[in-house]
């Protein structure tokens, strides 16, 4: 049992869009059990209650992940990937991804959960697309005790890249995908509201996975009832890709291939026209935005604005982290904000709107209705920031609003996850931060060194 104290403010994300100022938060297990203006507790609860000062706290429900590639982390700030688009950026780093073994998948895992964790994210998922031709072990398997490990709720992907250079992709052909789908979901998904771990199909793009094997995979996702992801719409160089290969401009291919839907989300979207926005507002298909990496790669800055007040769904993603390059999640927050006033203006996205695609967005996108939000009954995943900090003086007539449009370390004080303490007061439990960092560094060393 957790009880918090006399929040400085409470951001529920609901529906009603309420904020609480000078409310306590009782969570009991792994749900949030009141939301209320002073509560007491008996002596007996009280022992066995850890009370936290709420004073000088903004609470708002954990944030969601959309959209990552974790082992990224291993190749961040690479010299020949720092000023180049899409295409030549990946054809540079595959060869050099290709050399992970199970000892990078789970470091590279464990320390974007902890950054994650540590900005204020409690639900992640992770598009992990890499089988290399010598690995041993079990990719997902790896993944989930990495995840674990750090305490993160964890909905990753199982991806497939299967098209490689001699059959016209991008990926080197010495870079496979083992096809065990099914094995994955029957091992790993739990679809209760409360899961800590599900899976989600995620055939790369289209321009590095057969047509047999993404409409398979849609088939066998509505077949198990799981959510289907791919990258989509994020170069031009796309477009021109499919039109030159299939005829057809992304979306179109994917509603050939039967890719449209409530349980679909695409990574990006840059590049959708006015005929293809109303398709997904049709089809109520999502959209994970992830601005830093379309900055830092030249991609384009997605319709954002237009998509939400077409409603359609859409969540964030800090996406991989040789893209991005770290997995800062309130950093993206932020971005997210100012990049739609690049395109549309100084009143194009709220920092509250920010705020809601980062939490109830990203969790509808990712099928869990009681994340997201602070309500009653929901899953015990907060993020507690403290607002007393320096970064915040002078911008505390809006606290809600400070959190997104100032600050400069982006971190919490408390993370909670499924009724759990993660991070407290800016501290990682039982994970050595700086051991972790030289680890990752060894690694990084190691794949990133020439042949």
């Amino acid at each position: 049992m957790i009880l918090i104290k006399n929040c400085l403010c409470i951001a529920a994300m609901d529906d009603a869009g309420n904020e609480y100022k000078n409310w306590d938060i009782l969570l009991e297990e792994n749900k949030i059990s009141r939301i209320e203006p002073d509560i007491n507790l008996s002596p007996a609860q009280e022992a066995e209650c850890e009370i936290i000062d709420g004073t000088d706290l903004l609470i708002t429900p954990g944030l969601v992940n959309t959209h990552h590639h974790m082992y990224q982390t291993l190749t961040r700030n690479l010299p020949g990937a720092q000023d180049v688009k899409l295409f030549d950026w990946l054809v540079y780093l595959y060869p050099i991804w290709a050399r992970i073994d199970e000892e990078a998948v789970y470091s590279s895992t464990l320390l974007a959960s902890v950054e994650l964790l540590k900005t204020g994210t409690t639900l992640t998922s992770d598009h992990m697309y890499l089988y290399p031709e010598n690995f041993t072990g079990d990719i997902p398997t790896i993944q989930f005790e990495a995840a674990h490990d750090a305490g993160i709720r964890f909905y990753p992907s199982r991806g497939a890249m299967t098209l490689g250079k001699s059959k016209g992709g991008l990926p080197p052909d010495s870079v496979h995908v083992i096809n065990h789908m099914r094995q994955t979901i029957e091992k790993f998904h739990d679809a209760d509201p409360f899961s800590m771990h599900r899976i989600i199909l995620a055939p790369c793009s289209p321009f590095s996975v057969e047509e047999s094997v993404m409409r398979d995979t849609a088939a066998l996702a509505r077949q198990c009832k799981v959510k289907l992801h791919t990258h989509l719409a994020e170069t031009r160089d796309e477009d021109d890709y499919c039109m030159a290969k299939y005829g057809k401009r992304p979306l179109a291919l994917m509603e050939n291939w039967d890719w449209l839907g409530d349980d679909i989300y695409f990574a990006h979207g840059i590049w959708f026209n006015d005929d293809e926005l109303n398709l997904l507002k049709q089809t109520q298909t999502g959209i994970a935005h992830c601005p830093t990496s379309n900055m830092r790669l030249g991609s384009g800055i997605a319709r954002i604005r237009e998509m939400l007040d077409l409603k359609i769904p859409v969540g964030l993603g800090v996406d991989g982290s040789a893209s991005n390059d770290s997995s800062d999640m309130l950093g993206e927050v932020r971005n997210a904000l100012l990049l739609q006033r690049v395109k549309y203006g100084s009143d194009a996205l709220t920092a509250r709107e920010a705020l809601a695609i980062a939490t109830r967005g990203g969790a509808r996108l990712l099928g869990n209705s009681l994340c997201g939000q602070i309500k009653q009954g929901f899953c015990a995943d907060l993020a507690l920031w403290d607002m007393s900090q320096l970064q915040y003086a002078g911008a505390l007539s809006d606290p809600v609003a400070a959190l997104v449009f100032t600050g400069y370390k982006h971190e919490t004080k408390y993370t909670i996850v499924n009724g759990k303490i993660i991070i407290q007061n800016g501290v990682m439990g039982d994970i050595d931060e700086t051991e972790l960092a030289g680890t990752i560094n060894r690694i990084s060393s190691k794949i990133c060194k020439s042949d």
